[in-house]
């Protein structure tokens, strides 16, 4: 069953994306992460405590305690800042297809780390997914901007943090990964609120702001929570392909909400993407994790 869970996130990130656009139109960027983190944070304690696993904590060594902190700090925290800063400064098609590629970067990270095996029908499927997505997303060569540059960084990070996290989940519980993620990367952007003088503007939020930060929040709370259970049981580069399979709920959204027809380009590339995805998953044999790695501290 929990190999079917990243299936879920990729649906609840095709929503989140959507909605998350609205939250952050109407709130500071940086005070609107940290509400979401923290928030999905104690919901994930409460999910701890009810599955009786808060005895894990006590098990944790060093070295977990060490990788928990850096996957908050590279995941929970530093990528949710820039991407959320660099979403105000770009389009959110530009966003999207730079954040899609994060697959590619997780992929060259397992391959050295984990020793995840590829083949030439997996450079095919990547092939198509990346085209796929430029033809789904409409995009047109534009120079890259700040906010570009913003979101690129974020998400070489996060495929860090996932590749990070893969070896993490063999040892430890899904919930306690998930848990370590949002709440040592809540810590850092409460104290980059404070640093930076934002911390006051938490008080000064009105119920639309509160309420457009809360709805985000649920959707941020499926994610870590079926992808860490789902990242458990299969290799990080499939999971990774499988979000890909968000892109096009977000855009279908789009033009719901917008009223716009879908292009004949975004029909094609949405075949593009899906047949990647199915190529994708069908050519990866899952491998088992290596005991030692030297992208481990």
């Amino acid at each position: 069953m929990n190999k079917n869970l990243v299936w879920f996130t990729a649906l609840i990130s095709g929503v989140s994306i959507f909605v998350n656009k609205f939250g952050v139109s109407m709130n500071n960027p940086f005070v609107f992460t940290f509400m979401k983190n923290a928030m999905v944070c104690v919901f994930l304690f409460s999910i701890i405590i009810l599955a009786k696993e808060f005895k894990l904590f006590k098990k944790l060594t060093i070295k977990d305690w060490k990788n928990l902190v850096i996957i908050g700090l590279i995941g929970g925290s530093i990528p949710f800042l820039l991407f959320f800063k660099g979403l105000s400064l770009t389009t959110s098609a530009k966003a999207g297809f730079i954040h899609k590629t994060m697959f590619v970067y997780i992929g060259i990270m397992a391959y050295i780390f984990l020793k995840e095996k590829f083949n030439s029908k997996s450079m095919i499927a990547v092939l198509l997914l990346l085209v796929g997505n430029f033809l789904f997303l409409k995009l047109s060569y534009e120079p890259l901007n700040s906010g570009d540059f913003m979101i690129l960084l974020a998400t070489i990070l996060w495929a860090g943090e996932n590749t990070l996290s893969k070896y993490v989940l063999k040892n430890l519980s899904s919930n306690i990964v998930a848990f370590g993620r949002m709440f040592f990367g809540s810590v850092f952007i409460f104290g980059f609120l404070l640093v930076t003088g934002n911390f006051g503007d938490l008080f000064t939020l009105n119920s639309t702001q509160i309420l457009w930060s809360i709805v985000p929040t649920l959707f941020l709370l499926g994610y870590v929570f079926t992808w860490y259970k789902g990242l458990k049981t299969i290799s990080v580069t499939k999971a990774s392909v499988i979000l890909l399979l968000g892109s096009p709920i977000t855009t279908l959204l789009n033009i719901v909400y917008t009223g716009n027809m879908v292009a004949l380009t975004q029909v094609i590339g949405m075949i593009f993407l899906v047949g990647g995805v199915i190529i994708f998953n069908k050519s990866i044999k899952e491998v088992s994790i290596p005991k030692k790695s030297k992208f481990i501290v």
